[in-house]
């Protein structure tokens, strides 16, 4: 402070406005004097009231405070850094597991593709074989239905050749013998 005051009084006295001015320059009636101990007054009223040990104590504490808060900003960017860190682990253990996934669904999908494809097959052949039982069953049922059509037109054609080759006679021995017959096989 004492530097201070020394170099603003060597600056004033050096000043070339104050060398300029006319009459003694250490009077009341020059007012470059009256400026110089107003000047020095301020200073020296700065000096008792501790005002540059006030200023060095608010810079000193400013100038902590920015420490504190760049330190605190060095944390706070240290552990965004280790959460992003943190967070590119999560994506891409969660893209893994969605690769998983999908290949998963993939050979799901295929296995389910392959059972579709052997349940047709399956059921393919159960209607091939069920058709060809139902052809089967119709070929029997019309061999079947011409057989008995065959027999009833053999027996009417034969009931035709035997009523007009049979005579009355052989006609009544031959209901005679056939209820002797029935009656023999109820008995």
């Amino acid at each position: 402070m004492r530097k201070l005051i020394i170099t603003s009084a060597i600056g004033a006295s050096l000043a070339s406005p104050a060398l300029a001015a006319s009459g003694p320059f250490f009077s009341l009636r020059n007012t470059d004097f009256v400026v110089l101990l107003g000047f020095l007054l301020f200073l020296a009223v700065l000096a008792y009231f501790k005002v540059p040990g006030m200023l060095g104590k608010l810079l000193d504490k400013r100038a902590d405070d920015i420490r504190n808060e760049l330190d605190e900003a060095r944390a706070l960017r240290e552990e965004a850094q280790t959460l992003l860190a943190s967070y590119e682990r999560k994506q891409q253990e969660v893209s893994a597991q969605a690769e998983r996934i999908v290949e998963n669904a993939k050979q799901e999908a295929e296995m389910a593709a392959e059972q579709a494809r052997a349940d047709l097959k399956d059921a393919i052949a159960r209607r091939l074989a069920a058709a060809e039982d139902q052809i089967a069953s119709a070929q029997a049922s019309a061999v079947k239905e011409v057989r008995d059509r065959a027999a009833a037109v053999a027996v009417a054609a034969a009931r035709d050749v035997i009523a007009q080759q049979t005579s009355a006679a052989d006609k009544d021995r031959m209901i005679d013998e056939s209820i002797a017959e029935v009656g023999a096989k109820l008995h």
